[in-house]
């Protein structure tokens, strides 16, 4: 199904930002084939599963994003593994998992997206990740064609997948876009869990949700955890800690529950807004406690039309993915902070 100036609102879960040019929700991976074969070499693509980790800016995608997420995706046992399609959503692995007596799944019942996006991002919590149970792991490319490739091939970090001698991706995590390389996303993957008891396990699911219930906003729109944890610290507290638990930008807030969180009531914040306190977060953060926090959602997309000059640059640059990576210039970069003093 091709759809035509769709307002990815309906697909992001801060339920804020523009329209994508075009929307693909492919029927299964024969139809995915077939549409990315007919695309144009020069046609921006990003692949969405459960949008839980992707903020798109007001003025939309200027491109084709691709619909993933099917809630009729399945996992199967094959052998001693579960292959579990890119499309399906974590917390399905996980019950799947417990389910078949295995243990080790249980921590993908607290990842808000699909296990593609888990895939990208090395997606994790409760001291696991995606990619600790991973074998290997099926893509596809621009020409439609499918690969069946190794753990072995990708470098594994924190919040990160990167294949080997592709050059730098971005933390594309659900869901930015299922992808393994530059023109390359996962359509799926092999798991291997330990043998273990049903019933522990699916009791152990139930713990740990009743945990993220207690201590994170799922009630309001939002994205997950907005930056990644520094080198022995943790968000939340260096965010709480500059007294921002509460601050709003529009429609927009850092949770009063969780730091990490930035929730958006209603839906009634834009994209513009989120962006704006994210920005606003990590300047003060930087400023008062010398920490420069590091994104884990992916921004993607066009200023609204009338944004200036100085805000379409900045967007050229966050699509480059330079500025979510440790190492590059930063957010906290002179040029930045010569327009803050301007302002």
């Amino acid at each position: 199904m091709i759809l035509h100036d769709e307002p990815m609102s309906r697909h992001v879960s801060w339920r804020a930002g523009g329209p994508a040019r075009r929307a693909c929700a492919p029927r299964d991976i024969d139809d995915l084939q077939d549409f990315l074969r007919g695309l144009p070499a020069s046609e921006p693509v990003l692949f969405v599963g459960l949008g839980s980790n992707l903020l798109v800016r007001d003025g939309g995608y200027p491109g084709t994003v691709v619909l993933m997420h099917h809630a009729h995706a399945a996992a199967r046992v094959e052998g001693d593994e579960i292959f579990a399609s890119a499309r399906l959503a974590s917390p399905k692995l996980a019950r799947f998992a417990a389910n078949e007596g295995l243990k080790g799944s249980e921590f993908l019942a607290g990842v808000p997206g699909t296990v593609g996006g888990a895939l990208a991002m090395n997606a994790g919590c409760y001291g696991s990740e995606t990619w600790d149970a991973v074998t290997r792991v099926q893509t596809i490319d621009r020409h439609g064609t499918l690969r069946v490739r190794s753990r072995s091939e990708y470098d594994i970090g924190y919040r990160r997948c990167v294949l080997r001698g592709a050059g730098p991706v971005s933390s594309e995590a659900d869901d930015g876009g299922d992808a393994a390389a530059p023109g390359e996303w996962f359509t799926g993957a092999w798991f291997r869990f330990a043998r273990g008891s049903a019933a522990a396990a699916r009791m152990h699911i139930r713990d740990l949700l009743a945990r993220r219930v207690a201590s994170q906003p799922l009630n309001l729109p939002n994205a997950g955890s907005v930056f990644r944890n520094p080198p022995q610290d943790f968000a939340a507290r260096l965010i709480e800690s500059c007294g921002l638990k509460g601050f709003g930008i529009g429609g927009a807030r850092v949770s009063e529950k969780h730091a990490n969180f930035i929730v958006n009531p209603g839906g009634r914040g834009s994209a513009a807004d989120i962006e704006a306190l994210i920005v606003h977060v990590q300047r003060v953060v930087f400023e008062l406690r010398g920490v420069e926090l590091i994104r884990e959602v992916r921004i993607v997309g066009e200023p609204p039309a009338g944004a200036g000059e100085a805000e379409r640059s900045d967007a050229a640059e966050d699509d480059s993915g330079q500025r979510n990576e440790p190492g590059a210039a930063g957010w906290f970069d002179a040029r930045q902070e010569a327009r803050r003093r301007q302002a």
